[in-house]
């Protein structure tokens, strides 16, 4: 099965400081490639603070690492104004995240002819 990680909130998806924090500590490449800036204040990077809670845009949602995180912290992993969550899919489907109603969701992969235009 495949683990995919979602936003089911109406902003965009994100993980807290202290996700980012833990993602670096199991060597996520993404997360260690990303800019710290609660680093440079511990202090005011708490939960509630939204300009240090906004991380991980670049994960791959179904990086393993990620997936452990969301579950390890709950709640402590959102970023600014995310809910995420851990959708399970069978291993064999072509996936992607699609927004509906404000929140994330997988969707199979359909081909598609002849668009609009």
């Amino acid at each position: 099965m495949t683990r995919i990680v979602i936003n089911r909130s109406y902003d965009k998806f994100c993980v807290s400081h202290q996700a980012l924090i833990r993602l670096r500590e199991l060597g996520q490449r993404e997360a260690l490639e990303e800019e710290d800036t609660g680093a440079y204040w511990p202090a005011a990077s708490g939960p509630r603070e939204p300009s240090l809670n906004q991380y991980g845009r670049l994960i791959p949602r179904d990086d393993e690492h990620l997936v452990h995180v969301v579950e390890e912290l709950g709640e402590a992993a959102n970023g600014h104004a995310a809910t995420l969550r851990i959708v399970t899919i069978p291993e064999d489907v072509p996936w992607l995240i699609t927004k509906t109603e404000g929140g994330e969701q997988v969707s199979e992969v359909h081909r598609t002819w002849g668009g609009t235009t």
